[in-house]
């Protein structure tokens, strides 16, 4: 018989906890920093769930730790028992009605500046217990990795291995600055040529405001190549070209100009997102209805 079989190594809540806090991060550094301890006690405790299992669980690469297939069958043990722990610590809360604990979202910064950080602050007076970690990219990948609890993303057809509430479409138009200086005061402008160009192509090139312009103005080539909708934004607004823009951001600005009507071939659609396992707890579920009741496009 193996050591296992006879008992004289047995995985412990805890180790569960190491082995998937080093999948969801990588690296020794950021697990010891997501569990409150430092990078080498995160090393010891592999080492000795390791020896104990008798075999490895990471490969260790220049870029941190890769799991092994092992290692990420006991994370998907542990992110069960981690579910059933934090819903019987709800259960167990004094105040039923107090919704407490930490809530990761992932989402681009265009939507988190334009809809959910004002969504947030509403939230913010009916349960104060409640922090947040926030991060933004133009990949749904941290939802997949379990890396974020909740993903608000643009996407027409969102994951199946996923619940979400769909919110509306994101509608975009091309805009100018106000600016008495700027050369664009009309759509035909930009058709003759006058206008430099601010667009995400290196960062997103797949993005529907870049593939629409490449189609109706193929000879363009942007001015400034930037990495977020919302620099594109505010270069607009100061004058230095024009973008294509999603409305839902640009209706409190006085200092840009629409120059077209709604782009449908532009339209994409806005999800609320999270996984199935994890919409029942309290943290999440208070978060996740009152994004998908909140958000107004």
């Amino acid at each position: 018989m193996n050591r296992i079989a006879e008992g004289a190594f047995k995985l412990s809540a805890s180790d569960l906890e190491t082995i998937l806090t080093l999948v969801r991060t990588g690296t020794l550094a950021q697990a010891g920093e997501r569990m409150g301890v430092d990078g080498s006690t995160v090393f010891r405790s592999l080492q000795r769930i390791e020896r104990g299992l008798e075999q490895g669980l990471f490969e260790r690469t220049r870029a941190g730790y890769r799991p092994t297939e092992l290692a990420l069958a006991l994370a998907e043990h542990a992110e069960q028992v981690e579910v059933q722990v934090e819903s019987a610590r709800s259960i167990a809360q004094l105040a039923p009605a107090q919704v407490a604990g930490t809530v990761r979202i992932t989402t681009t910064d265009t939507v988190l500046h334009g809809l959910v950080g004002p969504a947030l602050k509403l939230l913010a007076v009916k349960h104060p217990l409640l922090t947040y970690e926030l991060h933004t990219g133009n990949e749904i990948a941290n939802l997949t990795r379990r890396d974020a609890d909740i993903a608000v993303r643009a996407t027409r057809q969102p994951p199946e291995y996923l619940v979400g509430k769909h919110i509306g479409p994101i509608q975009v138009a091309l805009f100018a600055s106000k600016r008495h200086d700027g050369a664009v005061r009309r759509y035909a402008d930009v058709e003759a040529g006058k206008a430099p160009w601010i667009a995400p192509d290196d960062a997103l090139p797949e993005h529907p405001s870049v593939l629409w312009r490449k189609r109706h103005f193929p000879k363009v080539v942007p001015h400034y190549k930037v990495n977020s909708i919302l620099t594109v934004m505010e270069l607009v607004a100061l004058g230095l070209g024009v973008g294509i823009l999603p409305t839902f951001l640009t209706r409190e600005r006085s200092d840009l100009v629409q120059l077209t009507d709604v782009i449908d071939d532009c339209q994409t659609e806005l999800w609320v997102l999270t996984h199935r396992e994890s919409r029942h707890l309290r943290r999440v579920s208070a978060v996740f209805k009152h994004l998908s009741s909140t958000l107004r496009l």
